[in-house]
């Protein structure tokens, strides 16, 4: 049986996930972390597109407005995208088994590359429907995602859920939700530093110092590529899924296999990236944002 020397472990901060009890409805901290990030993503958004120091010439393809109007099909995409990842990529066999569950949100269960694929498809949809450039959407919607994933991963940290493997080091806590009692890697906050801390700053530099935004596909492409070796490097600590394990008799979980076609598109996105101005924008319909071309 593995053992582990537990001095200077330390102590888990255990806090309920329910923030908020009024009886038979309890707002959980888990739920509170998707508004979060989807206010701060869409704050950030604003602000990007608002900002003509960003943008050759001084002009954004992308108004306010659109993205006000844009939330909604993200939010749809990360839900429905994220159920539907959970449901194939790692959990296929219990959701086959037993249908009706796949609609049981509040029992847990979302993938970010589910969640991902979702938000490509709504902003296909958002483009054809509002008539603007799918590539600069993309960058900013990219630039803006690590909010959401920093305050997901604090809420997994908090619900005490996809802990790290056992280790030794000073900083490893015990989850009281583990199938034993061995201090572990904090992965959740690996993760919440890597993926959203520096992630947003690796962006934040190729939108505000190199001005990327002038090169559509860049920066959704240096986010794929961000997220995918975060992502790989952290599966080194973390645990895999129960259900799955290792993939293919060996140290590969499905995480990394997931985050591999990432790292590709990436580097394809940032590789083929050109420069681009824009023209300002003619005026739009009051109706639905919309250009009038």
């Amino acid at each position: 049986m593995l053992t582990l020397p537990t001095l200077g472990v330390l102590t888990y901060p255990q806090i309920d996930p329910v923030f908020l009890d009024l009886g038979p409805v309890q707002l959980r901290w888990y739920g509170l972390s998707y508004v979060a990030g989807i206010l701060c993503g869409w704050l950030y958004g604003r602000y990007l597109v608002g900002n003509p120091r960003l943008w050759p010439n001084g002009v954004s393809p992308i108004t306010k407005t659109h993205i006000d109007d844009l939330i909604l099909y993200l939010t749809l995409g990360i839900v429905i995208g994220g159920r539907l990842g959970s449901v194939f990529f790692y959990d296929f066999e219990r959701y086959a088994a037993e249908p009706l569950a796949i609609f049981k949100v509040w029992e847990g269960g979302m993938a970010f590359h589910g969640g991902l694929l979702g938000v490509v498809v709504a902003m296909l949809i958002f483009c054809r429907v509002y008539k603007v450039p799918v590539w600069s959407l993309i960058d900013v919607v990219a630039a803006s995602v690590p909010f959401g994933l920093f305050f997901g991963r604090i809420a997994n940290f908090i619900n005490g859920e996809l802990w790290g493997a056992p280790t030794s080091v000073s900083w490893a806590m015990v989850f009281p939700d583990a199938p034993d009692a061995l201090p572990r890697h904090p992965s959740q906050l690996y993760e919440a530093a890597l993926e959203g801390i520096l992630l947003w700053l690796i962006l934040w530099i190729a939108t505000h110092h190199f001005k990327m935004l002038g090169r559509p596909r860049f920066v959704g492409g240096l986010f794929l590529f961000g997220y995918g070796c975060a992502r790989i490097f952290v599966e080194l600590f973390r645990m895999p899924d129960v259900q799955l394990g290792y993939l293919y008799g060996g140290w590969l979980t499905m995480g990394m296999v997931l985050s591999i076609p990432m790292l590709l598109i990436g580097i394809w996105g940032m590789a083929t990236a050109k420069p681009r101005a824009y023209e300002p924008r003619p005026v739009q319909d009051a109706g639905t944002g919309a250009a009038q071309s």
